[in-house]
C-alpha cells in the first residue's frame, strides 16, 4: 500500500496547500480518502482523477469534502467517452450531504455501515465513531494481500477506545491540532494525547496531520515525540509526501 498526502491543514487551506485528503494505492486500485480543498490540484500532479476507483469520507465538514463537487464536475465534463459511475462511500446519518454524493451518470453515494467491516477493492475497512461536533468515523484500513494496516483517526478528541482501534498499526495518521495544554478538547487531539496514543497502541510510524496554521509545527512534533519517548518514527504531514507500507 502507498499513501500520498494531498492535503493536511485543518479547517482551511494555507499558503497554497490544502486540507485533509489522502490517496491510497494498492496495485492498480486508487482510493481517495477525504477530499478537502486543493485535492484536485494535487491529485492531477500524480494521477488522472478519471482513474480513481472509489472515494470514502470520514465526515461532512467542509475541510474534508470541499473538492468533492468539483471532482464530480470533472468526471462529468472531462471524459471523451462514457466512464463508470464513481462510488463515493459515506455515512447516511446526514441525508442532505449523503444524497449529494450521487450525481446520476457520474457518481453514486454508497452508505457504509459503521458497525460492519467494508471491503473496497483490496482494502478491508473498519470504523470507530470519534469525538467530534458532527458524526465522524476513524478508519482502520487493512491491505488484504499484505496485512499492512493504516489507521486514520479522522477528526477527534481523545477517548480510550482509540488505543485498541490503533493497535499495532504500521502507520497512524492523526488529527493533531493543538500543542500540549488543550487536552480533553471536544474535537481534536493535542501533541501529548497523540504521543501517548501512539505509544500505548504500539504503532510503527506516526504522521501528524490536520495541522493548525498558527502553531509552531516543530514544537508540536517535539512534544509528540517526548510523550512516546522518541520510540516511534514521527513525521509532520507534507503535501505529496509518500508513505510506503
Amino acid at each position: 500500500m502507498k499513501v500520498t498526502i494531498l492535503g493536511y491543514w485543518g479547517a482551511y487551506p494555507h499558503q497554497g496547500e490544502g486540507t485533509t485528503s489522502f490517496l491510497l494505492e494498492s496495485g492498480d486500485f486508487h482510493l481517495l480518502l477525504d477530499a478537502g480543498s486543493t485535492t484536485l490540484v494535487q491529485l492531477e500532479k500524480i494521477l488522472d482523477p478519471l482513474v480513481l476507483d472509489a472515494v470514502i469520507l470520514t465526515h461532512y465538514h467542509h475541510d474534508h469534502i470541499a473538492d468533492l463537487g468539483v471532482l464530480q464536475y470533472l468526471r462529468q465534463l472531462k471524459p471523451s467517452a462514457p466512464i463508470a459511475e464513481l462510488p463515493i462511500y459515506g455515512h447516511s446519518e446526514d441525508l442532505a450531504h449523503f444524497n449529494a454524493l450521487t450525481l446520476p451518470g457520474v457518481s453514486k453515494g454508497i452508505a457504509y455501515q459503521p458497525q460492519k467491516e467494508l471491503t473496497i477493492g483490496p482494502f478491508q475497512i473498519s470504523f470507530l465513531k470519534t469525538v467530534h461536533p458532527v458524526l465522524c468515523f476513524a478508519m482502520r484500513i487493512v491491505e488484504r494481500e499484505t496485512g499492512k494496516v493504516l489507521v486514520f483517526t479522522a477528526d477527534t478528541g481523545y477517548f480510550a477506545d482509540l488505543i485498541p482501534f490503533c493497535q499495532d498499526a504500521d502507520v497512524l495518521i492523526t488529527d493533531t491540532y493543538f500543542l500540549e495544554g488543550m487536552e480533553g478538547h471536544h474535537a481534536h487531539l493535542t501533541s501529548k494525547e497523540t504521543g501517548l496514543l501512539a505509544k500505548e497502541a504500539n504503532v510503527k510510524k506516526l504522521v501528524l496531520s490536520h495541522l493548525k496554521q498558527d502553531v509552531d509545527l516543530q514544537e508540536l512534533k517535539r512534544q509528540t515525540e517526548e510523550y512516546h519517548h522518541h520510540k516511534i518514527e514521527t513525521h509532520l504531514a507534507q503535501t505529496l509526501m509518500e508513505i510506503e507500507l
